[in-house]
């Protein structure tokens, strides 16, 4: 699945979404320059992205995927999941806040992330045969943003603007696949005490294994897999919500009982 990153309908959405990115103004939707479904054309800009911010330094830590909840489908009005690329400098706290790319229009959902110990390139590609894969498991907060102005998306829209990445933050509690099944969570989350989002590992594709083992095996018909050491955000457990400067954002995720919990915090750029 291939575009030309020449064809001057390229390289024009990926300068559009570069200009909204060094001026923090939103741009116009680019999909009147690839159209909505053209899935080739919208990667193909998405990795002009990644071949500069990379030329200019930043470091690939691992892949998000995005539209794996219904719920957030129906809010973006999308019908498939689409990936990204994670950046270090989009990790909290690791990295201060003047370091980390601007937020221009940033809403938050809660999820899971797998932390890889294996490549994956192989051919067996399926929820069961990833699991052996993954390390571990780990409480998520991602904070996604739009280059698009309010947030007025088609699906090449959203994957051409890195799958509307913006920042992420991970839990303290480590989870061993061993001792729970990932689709058997339940998710809940609070934007300054007040419940905004709920949901459940089930909402993930059915299973955050199974967006993963998507996510595996698109990366390998793109041809760069994912590798050991990655880190991959399995998409949202529930809805996502609007994020406003100052706001404490907590999501709790249960068996039975807590397992794990992620805390952020939002201090604006200096």
């Amino acid at each position: 699945m291939t575009s030309p990153t020449d064809a001057p309908a390229v390289l024009t959405a990926a300068q559009r979404l570069l200009n909204a990115t060094t001026t923090g103004i939103p741009c116009a939707p680019i999909r009147d320059l690839l159209g909505r479904e053209d899935v080739a054309a919208a990667y193909a800009v998405q990795n002009i992205g990644t071949r500069r911010r990379k030329a200019a330094g930043a470091r690939v830590v691992g892949r998000k995927i995005g539209l794996t909840s219904p719920a957030v489908q129906r809010q973006l009005g999308v019908d498939q999941p689409d990936f990204g690329v994670l950046f270090a400098d989009m990790q909290i706290p690791q990295t201060t806040p003047a370091r980390r790319p601007a937020l221009l229009q940033p809403k938050v959902e809660a999820e899971l992330a797998f932390v890889l110990v294996r490549d994956l390139d192989h051919d067996a590609l399926d929820a069961r045969t990833v699991r052996a894969a993954v390390g571990h498991a780990v409480a998520a907060l991602e904070i996604v943003d739009s280059r698009i102005a309010h947030w007025d998306i088609s699906f090449a829209d959203t994957v051409a603007d890195n799958a509307s990445a913006g920042w992420f933050t991970l839990g303290r509690e480590r989870l061993a696949l061993s001792d729970f099944e990932p689709r058997d969570l339940t998710m809940r989350m609070t934007v300054d005490d007040a419940l905004v989002s709920e949901g459940s590992g089930a909402d993930c594709l059915g299973d955050p294994l199974e967006a993963l083992a998507w996510l595996a095996r698109t990366a390998r018909e793109f041809g760069d897999p994912l590798r050991a050491g990655d880190i991959v955000l399995s998409g949202a457990l529930g809805p996502m919500a609007p994020l406003a400067p100052g706001a404490r954002v907590r999501a709790e995720f249960y068996l039975d009982t807590l397992v794990s919990t992620v805390d952020f915090s939002w201090e604006p750029r200096a």
